[in-house]
């Protein structure tokens, strides 16, 4: 078993490793006080109690099944416990960290941050990757109650996350980078400021017909990144078609490579664009040079670091988010729940730095 203060990482292409925390061990049946059994959940629930386990363990069972039993737990208080002693103590030095790409740059320097202050306070961090699928997220959010960690640090995979059952143990939840519709501590970027930064960078530069490459649409992030980009291009350049101009993808690089090569297919392709993460933009950047359209020949604004390019840094304007900041942040508020803090729920907000391109596109 690991040590205590050593993180636990997965990789997008396996569940989040649980070897260490005994994930899959079948939860079993005891009672602490007047605290409900698994059994009694499962009568209540009309299921066999191998069915409230395999619910309780991330492990595939029929949504109206999964319901009845979650329906049934929360009537019941029922937490699934592994011992018949209370586990506060342990809790206290676990807790989960669930992202929606471990791949991209971004999310790994946040979670440096948040590896870096929970190792300082005695925890360990279980590094989940949701892929930004709803069904993964939520089977490592059932995971952190069946294992009693102590809470979690979240970047929901979508705007209808469920935080219920989770919140209903009375563990505290800190959402990053976008939030969830729930009363909870957040820490997100400053994105409207840095979707205008971007694009008044370009306008600046001297480019007019500039479009954006949002993330998914139903992401807080990549609409307020959008929104942004709106509102300089109504200010600035009044006339441009803005609808034409944006395009809505994944916060990946086939996400950026997609957009691009449908802005370049336009009648009037654009003359500059804006990336709405580092991944959109690297794709980006990989289209232009296909296409013989290296910046600054067209204007590149990239919402974010750009982890891998042969571009010069002088040739694209680079909005940094303070990533690894947001990671210490989130993880300095989830301790101080954890420790009992009781007051309103806080919501941080982070400024960008803009790096603006300096090489000037030929006449």
């Amino acid at each position: 078993m690991a040590e205590r203060n050593e993180p636990l990482f997965c990789n997008r292409f396996h569940h989040c490793i649980v070897v260490a925390m005994r994930c899959q061990r079948a939860v079993t049946a005891t009672r602490v006080g007047d605290m409900a059994t698994i059994y009694e959940v499962a009568k209540m629930a009309g299921v066999s109690p191998a069915t409230v386990s395999r619910v309780f363990n991330g492990i595939g069972v029929s949504e109206a099944k999964t319901q009845a039993v979650r329906d049934a737990a929360r009537q019941l208080r029922f937490s699934p416990n592994r011992t018949a002693r209370s586990l506060r103590r342990q809790e206290s030095e676990v807790i989960a960290l669930v992202i929606p790409d471990i791949e991209n740059p971004y999310f790994t320097e946040l979670a440096r941050g948040v590896e870096d202050v929970a190792q300082k306070a005695g925890y360990s961090v279980v590094l989940c990757n949701s892929d930004a699928q709803v069904e993964k997220e939520a089977r490592y959010l059932q995971i952190a109650i069946a294992e009693h960690m102590a809470g979690v640090i979240l970047a929901a995979a979508a705007d209808h996350t469920n935080l219920d059952d989770i919140l209903a143990t009375g563990r505290p939840v800190v959402a990053v980078d976008r939030g969830t519709g729930y009363d909870i501590d957040g820490v997100v970027m400053a994105n409207r400021s840095a979707g205008r930064a971007a694009t008044e960078n370009l306008v600046d530069a001297g480019y007019r017909r500039i479009a954006f490459i949002a993330g998914p649409e139903l992401i807080e992030t990549a609409q307020e990144r959008a929104q942004g980009w709106r509102a300089v291009m109504a200010s600035r350049v009044p006339d441009a078609p803005v609808d034409e101009l944006l395009r809505y993808s994944s916060f990946q690089v086939d996400g950026g490579r997609g957009a691009m090569e449908e802005l370049l297919a336009l009648a009037e392709p654009p003359d500059a664009v804006v990336a709405g993460n580092n991944l959109i933009g690297v794709g980006a950047i990989q289209v232009l040079t296909e296409h013989g359209l290296t910046p600054p020949r067209l204007g590149v604004a990239v919402i974010g670091s750009l982890p891998f390019t042969t571009l010069s840094p002088s040739a694209v304007t680079i909005v940094r988010l303070p990533a690894r900041h947001m990671g210490v942040t989130a993880a300095t508020l989830l301790l101080e729940r954890i420790g009992g803090d009781g007051q309103p729920s806080r919501t941080v907000v982070l400024r960008n730095e803009v790096q603006p391109a300096t090489a000037v596109r030929s006449a």
